[in-house]
């Protein structure tokens, strides 16, 4: 790393101006030190106080507006003197080198009564400056270092001349520095190190920048790192050398030519020990960190706009960089994350994101480990859930950094209002979610671990405090793959709308218990008969005997009657994973709301139903139709002008039409001609059946191609 050449701070990391209080006894060359400053020479006269100055942004070596305010003791009181204080972000304790007497009201008089109107925890920066250096051959030095041994807020002594314009320059660009790159929270002097939050973040920092997660930065890394924090590419050399300065002072700060974190937290102690301390400052602001060392808010919730009616999603950049992670901390490559593994993942985080209740919310392995496709799940959950803590989640693992985007809102896709798929009958969403609605002991949670895979053996091993009302999972629907997110709505008598908003309701019920059923056609009366969300009946716990249910019609009737699918029999009660087929006729009945599919086997899934759902669209019946009736116009033409030509010949006796027409049949159906006229017959007849026929052989040729395409596309997925 370079401490040089950093580039600019960005407006959103840097103080919006900066505001410069010169303090100190009188005639010691206050108001001379911004006159000389303003005008680059030393005044002749010098009023008693100057007004305030405001040195633009484009002037000063930060680029952020400063302000720079006078004190008068002579014509401020002690109250304006007080006020001045609290609005200021630095001070500046003016002393004459050649001047005792000011050098001590430095420690018995401005430093306390500074100390006194600021919190203990928040000390405003200090800088000593001895003014008049051009009067004396000696420097005050001597005098000045044990006040800064004594005082951690000062931050630098600089001695300079208004008159010969010595270090006036070098005065306010430190007095800029101490307020956009302190040293208080990062380094504390009485003990030479660097303080525990300054560490925190820094190996954060390290974690996130340690990409292959081997605990060292390798060559690459370390460029990458130099580029994206100081827009500069680091030369071969240039990384030997500061390795080997590392080498040089510590033993164990490279590893296997790479910088291991003590080496990486020693390069930037060495840095705020040689004064250099805005090189720690532009990698912690790059990384989202404000003054205090907290993540800041706009690193952490960049600005996302949902529109109503829409939800989001990760996209597709989003999830390479979540694989990326996931196989980082995947050192043992069984694809999945074991306890040990997933806390290494969070360690960048102030506090562990996921509960004990993920592992029955996504799908896990053997051993209850999170599995790829179970990480990914997760994500997907929260995104689509609260996607404001999605948002902070990948910005504690540094998302906008390490895929260089502007932030972590570039991860989010927002769908299109729903109102819009409905009226294209047509989707381009990959989350559709499912509230499952019943009573209670229902066998909702049954349905729910079913999609992860887990029977009802595994299902009874699953702690109560441990439960989840969430599980998400990936379904094939005609080969594409969708995530479909169940969400187990507690019994109640009234749903809120926030139960209601979903893309597919599950209405379960009991076959063993006589009043389960009773409760969801109550529910779908009160909150889905007049929706356009689609339903559907399960029958949960098929296994068990089947009782009459007391309600006015039966679960058979009901769907009948309301159009909807037939009550889906379903049971976790199975040796291996319960079946899946009622996950993907729900996430079917989401992609597409508008389409009344009918399917005799219920699976929605098999060549039958697909071939069955594809002969049964409003496409294919309109393309069918167009073709039908253009057919039958033509052939209504061809006939009327056959019967104006056999009208118009009035020279032929009506045996001799009759006889044509005889004709004509028989050179269409057997093959004769009989002369001329039978000849231009048999053409104009031969001419009017191929172009006919040739419709009628290209819709049926058209439609058993798709037919047969789909069986061997579903063939081909199942094998795979």
């Amino acid at each position: 790393m370079r401490a040089g050449r950093a580039r600019p701070l960005r407006a959103a990391d840097m103080k919006k101006d900066v505001r410069i209080l010169l303090v100190g006894e009188p005639r010691v060359g206050k108001t001379s030190l911004i006159m000389s400053l303003v005008s680059e020479e030393f005044p002749e006269e010098v009023p008693p106080r100057a007004e305030e100055i405001t040195i633009p942004a484009d002037v000063t070596p930060e680029r952020v507006p400063t302000h720079i305010v006078d004190y008068s003791e002579a014509e401020q009181s002690d109250e304006q003197l007080h006020q001045e204080i609290s609005q200021a972000n630095v001070i500046c304790i003016v002393y004459a080198v050649n001047n005792k007497h000011s050098i001590d009201k430095v420690t018995s008089r401005w430093i306390p009564l500074i100390n006194e109107r600021t919190d203990k925890d928040s000390r405003l920066p200090l800088i000593l400056v001895g003014n008049k250096s051009d009067l004396v051959e000696y420097s005050s030095m001597e005098t000045i270092l044990p006040i800064m041994n004594q005082y951690t807020e000062i931050e630098t002594c600089v001695e300079c001349s208004a008159k010969n314009l010595k270090n006036i320059s070098e005065l306010f660009y430190y007095a800029q520095k101490a307020v956009l790159h302190p040293t208080g929270p990062l380094y504390c002097p009485e003990e030479k190190e660097m303080k525990p939050a300054c560490i925190k973040a820094l190996t954060r920092i390290f974690k996130i920048s340690d990409q292959d997660n081997d605990g060292t930065l390798n060559d690459a890394e370390l460029n990458f790192f130099q580029r994206i924090c100081f827009n500069t590419p680091l030369a071969p050399q240039a990384l030997e050398d500061v390795k080997n300065v590392v080498r040089k002072h510590i033993s164990d700060g490279v590893a296997d030519s790479g910088l291991t974190l003590k080496g990486f937290l020693f390069l930037h102690t060495l840095f705020i020990q040689r004064g250099r301390h805005e090189t720690t400052w532009t990698v912690l602001r790059r990384f989202g960190y404000d003054d205090d060392l907290e993540l800041t808010p706009e690193y952490l919730f960049p600005l996302l706009k949902i529109p109503p009616d829409c939800t989001t999603e990760l996209n597709h950049h989003a999830y390479l960089f979540l694989q990326s992670t996931f196989d980082k901390h995947d050192l043992d490559r069984d694809c999945a994350l074991s306890p040990d593994e997933l806390k290494d993942l969070f360690k960048v985080f102030p506090y562990i994101p996921w509960g004990p209740d993920v592992n029955n919310t996504v799908c896990t392995n053997e051993r209850g480990w999170i599995t790829y496709q179970g990480f990914l799940s997760q994500w997907t959950l929260t995104t689509f859930l609260d996607v404001q803590r999605c948002l902070e989640y990948l910005g504690y693992l540094g998302y906008s950094i390490l895929t260089e985007q502007e932030a972590q809102s570039s991860a989010i896709t927002i769908t299109r209002d729903k109102k819009i798929d409905l009226q294209k009958k047509q989707t381009q969403r990959n989350v559709f979610r499912c509230n499952v609605i019943g009573v209670k002991s229902c066998g909702k949670s049954g349905v729910l671990q079913s999609l992860l895979g887990r029977n009802l053996m595994r299902q009874k091993k699953i702690r109560d405090d441990h439960k989840s009302y969430y599980a998400i999972n990936t379904v094939y629907v005609y080969g594409q793959e969708k995530y479909l997110l169940l969400h187990d709505i507690s019994e109640s008598e009234f749903l809120t709308e926030a139960e209601i908003i979903c893309d597919v309701v599950c209405l379960v019920y009991d076959v063993s218990n006589p009043k389960s059923f009773e409760y969801c056609v109550r529910i779908f009366k009160q909150h889905f008969m007049d929706s356009r969300v689609p339903c559907l009946i399960v029958a949960a716990k098929s296994d068990l005997h089947e009782v009459k249910q007391e309600c006015s019609i039966s679960p058979t009737d009901f769907c009948r009657k309301h159009k909807m699918p037939p009550p889906q029999a379903f049971t976790c009660n199975t040796a291996d994973a319960p079946s899946k087929d009622i996950f993907v006729k729900l996430t079917t009945m989401a992609m597409y709301p508008h389409a009344r599919l009918r399917c005799m086997c219920t699976c929605n899934r098999c060549t039958f139903c697909i071939c069955q759902n594809f002969l049964n669209s409003d496409l294919l019946q309109s393309v069918k139709n167009k073709i039908f009736t253009a057919v039958l116009n033509r052939l209504r033409a061809r006939v009327a002008e056959w019967g104006a030509l056999l009208l118009a010949d009035d020279g032929g006796s009506i045996t001799h039409q009759v006889h044509a027409v005889s004709s004509v049949e028989e050179s269409v159906f057997m093959g004769s001609s009989h002369g001329p006229l039978f000849l231009e017959a048999r053409h104009v007849t031969q001419a009017d059946l191929k172009s006919s026929t040739f419709w009628l052989r290209a819709s049926f040729g058209a439609t058993v191609f798709a037919v047969l395409g789909f069986a061997m596309y579903k063939a081909l997925l199942k094998q795979r």
